[in-house]
């Protein structure tokens, strides 16, 4: 009996998601869709696994494009049973368009259907596949705020509470940093100081404003505040950490070694990989490990739904974020929540069940 199974057939998928609700921040401004990207991957051996990635409403189109002429044409001559080797066949692929950007993307959500799948053929969860460190991880509610009005604000984060939140991020990063600190301040009157409170500018300021923001704002308690200034700063992020509020950073590093570099210079508190831009599951793990190693915890960005298994398995975890961008109402079965925890699933795999016939109503057919 062989030991290998082969990837027979792959398919992308590119659909657009209309939020429920408008969103905003200061890098994006208002966001009323975003773009998802799936991968479905079978093998030889009859098992299959799913993937994504997503956007916030561009390059879509590239992301399946890359997949479906760049990468499946590799994926059918490898064998499923070994993602590492999947992983770096994929990287050297694509290392000289990519080392990031649009091909991170492209490999993420490949490197999350090689999970699954292998998860699903060992008939576990991929928690307990990859080690299962806790069976609840703790969750906050991640909110994309930055344009509501104080009110809308104020009831939005009564809402996370009511749902069985213990942790709530809000926007900043308005024009005025008075603003900014009136709105902290609001919210932190509202939810009492027990209340874990994060606060995330999605790199709107400079040092200089950041180093403001953080004198303002120190009384407020903030867990941590996240992306201050630009990904890329970490001479910036040394300095910011120095002054006594946490901080917080990862969505917009797309490699290991800009982790690794964050880490080591940019001196943050938390690091934040995203499964689903950063390399997948395997490249997530390594960041995890090496953050790990210095001491450091991680929390995710976004897809709660793979993270909560990513979260599960790292004995260095923090927060799971649930994000704004959800996809309940696409998914069969949805992320359980108890007291402002993440249950985590025991269905094979990571779970995800994707509703393909709901989903075909948003998709995006040609470069649209």
């Amino acid at each position: 009996m062989s030991n290998t199974a082969r990837i027979a057939n792959v398919e992308a998928g590119h659909y657009r998601i209309p939020l429920a609700r408008t969103l905003s921040d200061s890098t994006h401004g208002e966001i009323g869709s975003f773009e998802l990207v799936t991968v479905r991957l079978w093998d030889d051996a009859g098992y299959d696994g799913v993937g994504y990635t997503y956007t916030v409403g561009y390059g879509g189109s590239a992301i399946r494009e890359l997949i479906e002429r760049e990468v499946a044409p590799l994926l059918k001559t490898l064998d499923s049973t070994r993602p590492e080797a999947v992983w770096q066949a994929m990287w050297w692929r694509l290392h000289y368009v990519g080392r990031g950007g649009i091909a991170g993307f492209a490999t993420s959500a490949v490197d999350m259907a090689l999970h699954d799948l292998s998860a699903k053929r060992a008939g576990q969860p991929l928690w307990r596949f990859l080690g299962g460190a806790r069976d609840r991880v703790p969750a906050y509610a991640g909110g994309v705020d930055l344009e509501f009005t104080l009110d809308e604000l104020l009831a939005e984060v009564r809402e996370y509470r009511a749902e069985g939140f213990t942790a709530v991020k809000i926007k900043v990063g308005r024009d005025r940093l008075e603003e900014d600190v009136a709105r902290v301040r609001a919210v932190r009157r509202e939810l009492g100081w027990e209340f874990t409170l994060m606060a995330d500018a999605n790199m709107r300021w400079s040092t200089h404003a950041a180093m403001r923001a953080i004198q303002a704002l120190r009384d407020q308690n903030l867990y941590w505040l996240e992306e201050p200034i630009a990904p890329d700063d970490e001479e910036g992020h040394r300095q910011l950490a120095a002054l006594g509020v946490p901080i917080a950073t990862g969505e917009n590093l797309h490699t290991e070694a800009e982790f690794e570099r964050m880490g080591r210079r940019g001196r943050v508190a938390v690091l934040q990989p995203d499964v689903t831009n950063v390399g997948g599951v395997t490249a997530w793990r390594k960041v995890a490990a090496t953050a790990g190693a210095r001491g450091v915890p991680v929390s995710s960005h976004g897809a709660h739904d793979v993270h909560a298994h990513l979260l599960g398995a790292t004995p260095n975890a923090g927060f799971l974020e649930v994000h704004r961008f959800g996809l309940d109402a696409f998914l069969t079965h949805n992320l359980q929540l108890d007291a402002g925890a993440a249950v985590l699933p025991e269905r094979p795999g990571t779970g995800l069940g994707f509703k393909w016939d709901v989903l075909a109503d948003y998709q995006v057919d040609g470069v649209g």
